[in-house]
């Protein structure tokens, strides 16, 4: 992506999200029909993960996940000139009490989410936590870097703009230790339902009627730091609104044995996609390489 590419989505953002949703109408026809953006492995995995489902009710969740995916396109665009008393009336979170709860325990928290409704406005919890937390608790996230380094940079604009810290997957373990050495406390969100990458530690658990390998290192560094886990349960309200829940899975990793949390958050995640499941990515190639279940 050019420089001049960038300057104009920052020109595009200045606009109503009601006139960014005509983009989106377009988008999703181009996406859909004409590029077929990943239209196979987004019907494979489908009709994998809902063997039981007509052909038509497959069409309509396909129909419904292209609409969603261009419409977070938007959305994402959006961030970049969005203004906090909107962002709060559009994405809300529920239960946000826990996490400050936490806080005044002296608990440090990390954050189980997924590519579930609109993930990138997920950033925005900070605007929903006690504003007394604002200066002595670090919001952040952890991501993967892009290859492109201007999409990148695009990126990270967008996801700090409610002043959320980006921890890189390789350093987000050293970085929250600094902050605990600084006295800090801190809730960082880890996005678990990619495919692992290479050598990733991982469990294999049945997920969506697939054996699945689900990512085991963020309750891996959950239970090396003792946080408390919580999981963001996300779901669309309507267009270009959006609900979190938080809902406390373990006051202390340390205590809970080895996969209990990994388990935990991939049957919320379950239950999170039953519920609607044309906001998850389907597009991604979660599947990719097939595993087995462990022999009991």
């Amino acid at each position: 992506m050019s420089v001049l590419a960038t300057g104009a989505l920052r020109l595009v953002a200045l606009l109503p999200l009601d006139v960014l949703y005509l983009f989106s109408d377009l988008g999703y026809y181009v996406l859909r029909y004409v590029v077929r953006y990943r239209r196979d492995v987004v019907r494979e995995n489908l009709r994998l993960s809902f063997p039981d489902k007509s052909e038509a009710e497959l069409e309509k969740i396909e129909r419904e996940f292209y609409h969603h995916f261009a419409d977070n396109a938007v959305e994402t665009v959006k961030m970049l000139h969005i203004s906090d008393r909107q962002m709060m009336r559009r994405m809300k979170f529920e239960n946000v009490e826990i996490i400050d709860e936490l806080f005044a325990q002296g608990r440090d928290v990390i954050a189980y989410f997924s590519h579930c409704g609109n993930w990138e406005w997920a950033t925005s919890v900070g605007l929903h936590c006690d504003p007394s937390d604002a200066g002595r608790v670090d919001f952040g996230f952890v991501y993967r870097p892009m290859k492109n380094e201007e999409i990148d940079r695009l990126l990270l604009k967008t996801r700090t703009r409610f002043k959320a810290s980006p921890y890189p997957k390789a350093t987000v373990l050293r970085e929250l230790i600094r902050l605990r050495r600084a006295g800090r406390r801190f809730i960082t969100g880890f996005m678990s339902d990619q495919k692992p990458s290479h050598g990733d530690p991982t469990q294999i658990l049945m997920f969506l009627n697939h054996p699945t390998a689900m990512i085991t290192g963020t309750e891996t560094l959950a239970r090396k730091l003792d946080t408390a886990v919580i999981y963001w349960d996300m779901e669309k309200v309507d267009r270009g609104s959006y609900r979190v829940t938080c809902r406390l899975l373990a006051h202390s990793a340390a205590a809970e044995k080895p996969g209990v949390l990994t388990a935990a958050y991939a049957a919320c995640l379950q239950d999170t996609i039953m519920r609607q499941p044309s906001i998850w990515l389907w597009s991604h190639k979660r599947w990719k390489i097939p595993v087995s279940m462990p022999c009991q």
